[in-house]
């Protein structure tokens, strides 16, 4: 059995026997279709030892909808990345490459 204990906030212990416990909420966005998303595509090599990444961020939607888009430009690009803090990681300069599969997904991007 999993324990529930992990989520409870702002309580330590309570002797109050109707005392109801306070659990955290995930915020779960709804994901936005393709062509209500406004993704920014920009190229970036800041703290990566010098190698160029390129960068997919403003993604409106859950975790799962966020990976599956990484896993397609991945795979369309041939290369590797990751998804960190909602936003796209691409290994490599593939700006032109990205948008271009982005828009023919029907997503905004510029």
């Amino acid at each position: 059995m999993m324990s529930d204990k992990k989520g409870r906030i702002n309580v330590v212990y309570s002797t109050n026997p109707d005392f109801n416990y306070e659990y955290e909420e995930e915020e779960t966005q709804a994901t936005l279709p393709p062509e209500q998303q406004s993704l920014r595509v920009t190229l970036d090599s800041k703290q990566r030892a010098g190698k160029t990444v390129t960068l997919v961020d403003g993604f409106v939607g859950t975790e799962e909808d966020l990976k599956e888009l990484a896993k397609l430009l991945k795979s369309k690009c041939g290369v590797g990345g990751s998804v960190k803090d909602g936003q796209i990681i691409i290994q490599g300069a593939f700006k032109d490459k990205v948008l271009a599969i982005l828009q023919a997904n029907k997503y905004r991007a510029k």
